[in-house]
């Protein structure tokens, strides 16, 4: 006999997720105690599916963002379709023992995880393992560790919905300090911890935060935000270098190859961590380990990826551990923007992609012949940012924006090419060629792909950045005149410019604050608040002359 409120849950979890559940009911045992292995004890919640017949696994769900109301939505969907699910809260998270420290215990808390549920009576006999975001990471954490060194324990499939292995080199994104995400998170997660009235303003405007982005030094962000400073947030600006020990150890990207349990990954197009969830997806192809892919016209909050991610979800696990048909044609299903259509692909990137050469070429021309000698000339104020506009973040909104307006500043310059006589493919990681030089020590080259539509609109495609100067990157070296070759990799994108738009390509020095400024200096980013106007000059002269080069789908 289901009660009311069992009944009003399901209701609310079709209604969120827009599909149909599974047809078992679940029963939960609340805060279960996992003891790890320096006496800690962790608080998990089992859901169990009424009248399963134990052919399916149990999956583990691993994270720090409470495991109840709509969050504990993600195992209850799983149980109703018969999974057993193991929700658990990190260390020092929603009533667990310890202290939180972003990443830096999650290997050895996972890993007392995972034999622990091993050995408990309501064990199904194989273990899988399922999450996004942080909950994905988790993943990674014990992953290619646990198939190495203990695989009678190991994960015997994976869920990895868009996440990465290394949260470092998302926060020190090619040496520019990804300000919004960081602070922001950081900021959500101490309101979590206070819980109470403090756990409504999460879902408002947050005056303080927006005020908080300004604050230099960096270092005062984090009190500006919340009243206090916070340990990790802290200890982030103080680690630019990513070889730093600090984050050496909570990285897991090396042990992705000895990952050979099934995957399945699933990313968006504008989500923040998609260029490393498709070079871990090259890295798993490589060792001989390919994964299911899916990836979509999403961002990291977009609720129109919950039906695919569930049902996904649901048809591989069953698939692994049962036999049943997924009824997927090919490994591969990605959507193509521009387009807007899917296509199913036996790999990522598709056969046949090629790098183009595009010039961009002085008085803002951009063609695949070289164009005429001469320079491009802007300024940077530190003290006036330029600013963000759209691109991935842990906002809700992360579609295309049209950069028509913005590419009128003066701190931003454009490069667009002739109407397209053809469409023109474009599957993979765009990489921006600039010989640049500044009249700053330290500097950033902000560049971003659009298509330029017939009625003027310039849609981002893709973006990416790069910090030169600062005491963590390693530059090119500068040439006789002091320009240097900066090589900028975009987001992954698969679009299509279509026959009379045109391809454009944004260059300026910033987005602030989806990543923070960039003073100038080259002093440490913990330290720096004293600010320099940077003069900029793109040369479009010689053999390195600046050039972006386009990953070309032939048709």
């Amino acid at each position: 006999m289901t009660t009311l409120r069992q009944r009003l849950t399901r209701a609310l979890d079709a209604r969120m997720r827009g599909t149909a559940l599974g047809r078992h009911e679940v029963t939960i045992e609340r805060d279960l105690r996992v003891p790890m292995d320096d006496g800690v004890e962790l608080l998990g919640d089992l859901y169990r599916p009424v009248g399963a017949d134990g052919s399916l696994p149990t999956v583990v769900i691993r994270g720090p963002y409470g495991r109840r109301g709509a969050l504990g939505g993600a195992a209850r969907v799983l149980a109703y379709e018969g999974f057993p699910v193991f929700f658990q809260s990190c260390r020092g998270t929603w009533g667990s023992q310890g202290v939180f420290t972003p990443q830096i215990d999650e290997q050895r808390d996972g890993i007392a995880t995972h034999r622990w549920v091993r050995t408990q009576p309501w064990f199904t006999g194989r273990l899988a393992t399922f999450g996004e975001s942080y909950m994905g990471y988790t993943q990674w954490a014990v992953a290619g560790k646990m198939m190495r060194d203990d695989p009678d324990n190991a994960p015997e499939a994976l869920v990895l919905q868009i996440t990465m292995p290394d949260f470092g080199a998302i926060t020190w994104d090619n040496g520019a300090f990804s300000l919004r995400n960081a602070l922001g998170w950081t900021a959500m997660m101490d309101r979590m911890a206070r819980g109470g009235l403090a756990l409504v303003g999460i879902l408002l405007p947050d005056p303080k935060l927006q005020r908080a982005f300004d604050a230099l030094p960096l270092s005062h962000g984090d009190s500006a935000a919340t009243g206090h400073p916070i340990h990790w947030y802290q200890d982030w600006l103080r680690h630019e270098r990513l070889t730093d020990e600090y984050w050496t150890q909570q990285s897991h990207t090396a042990s992705v190859p000895d990952v050979t349990a099934p995957v399945l990954m699933m990313t968006g197009w504008y989500d923040i961590f998609a260029p490393w969830q498709l070079r871990t997806y090259r890295q798993l192809v490589e060792a001989g380990n390919p994964p299911r892919l899916t990836v979509g016209p999403w961002g990291h909050l977009s609720r129109g990826k919950a039906v695919p991610a569930h049902n996904d979800t649901v048809a591989f696990l069953k698939e692994t551990f049962t036999g049943a048909d997924a009824g997927r044609a090919t490994p591969v299903r990605a959507y193509q923007t521009g387009a807007e259509q899917w296509h199913d692909l036996a790999v990522w990137p598709p056969a046949g992609v090629a790098a183009q050469g595009w010039s961009l070429h002085t008085g803002g021309g951009l063609a695949t012949t070289p164009g005429p000698e001469g320079a491009t000339r802007y300024t940077y104020d530190p003290a006036h940012p330029t600013p963000a506009l759209g691109g991935p973040s842990l906002l809700p909104a992360t579609a295309p924006v049209d950069n028509a307006a913005h590419e009128q500043r003066a701190d931003v310059v454009v490069f667009r090419s002739e109407p397209l006589a053809a469409d023109l493919d474009i599957a993979g990681e765009p990489a921006a060629h600039l010989r640049i030089r500044s009249s700053s020590p330290s500097y950033d080259v902000f560049v971003r792909l659009t298509d330029v539509h017939p009625d003027g609109r310039s849609m981002t495609v893709c973006d990416g950045i790069r910090r030169v100067g600062s005491i963590a990157t390693t530059d090119p070296a500068p040439d006789a005149d002091g320009f240097r070759v900066v090589e900028v990799p975009l987001w992954p994108a698969f679009h299509r410019f279509a026959a009379g738009h045109r391809v454009g390509v944004q260059v300026s020095s910033g987005a602030h604050p989806r990543y923070a400024r960039n003073p100038g200096t080259g002093e440490p980013a913990f330290d720096a608040a004293t600010t320099v106007v940077a003069h900029q000059e793109i040369s479009h002269t010689g053999p390195d002359a600046s050039r972006i080069d386009l990953p070309v789908r032939p048709r």
